[in-house]
């Protein structure tokens, strides 16, 4: 099993290593989902997700997430092959958490080797965006 603490790390990096680590086999737990970052500048990022998620309105979907932590799931259902039977038992595997809940406070999370974002100057996080799109956590 692992279990990865999401604070500083960049959101597409660390979702495709958990999707490869998926597909292999590994239970992964991610915590404090809304401290992920998604890099660029903060204007065009939320531009992006806010248009994302108005596509549902005008029209029967896509549906897109408002949370942060349905946010990254979503990401990283997007780099399996979610239409195949291996591709759903990996997406089960995974469980994403907003915060670390009181279960795994004295538990170690893996953190910089994943998606570390030394050196990224314009960000914008999870949560901010996720605020932005109307999400109440």
């Amino acid at each position: 099993m692992i279990k990865i603490n999401a604070k500083g790390l960049i959101l597409g990096r660390m979702s495709t290593y958990v999707a490869k680590s998926l597909l292999k086999g590994e239970d992964i737990i991610i915590v404090n989902a809304e401290a992920a970052i998604v890099t660029g500048k903060r204007e065009l990022v939320i531009k992006e997700y806010f248009d994302r998620r108005s596509k549902g309105k005008i029209r029967k979907g896509p549906y897109y997430p408002r949370t942060p932590d349905q946010i990254l799931k979503q990401t990283v259902r997007g780099m399996i092959p979610y239409q195949k039977a291996h591709g759903r038992e990996a997406y089960d595997r995974l469980r994403v958490y907003i915060g670390i809940p009181r279960s795994m406070v004295n538990e170690k999370f893996e953190t910089g080797a994943v998606a570390s974002s030394e050196g990224v100057v314009e960000y914008v996080d999870l949560g901010e965006i996720s605020r932005t799109l109307g999400a109440h956590f």
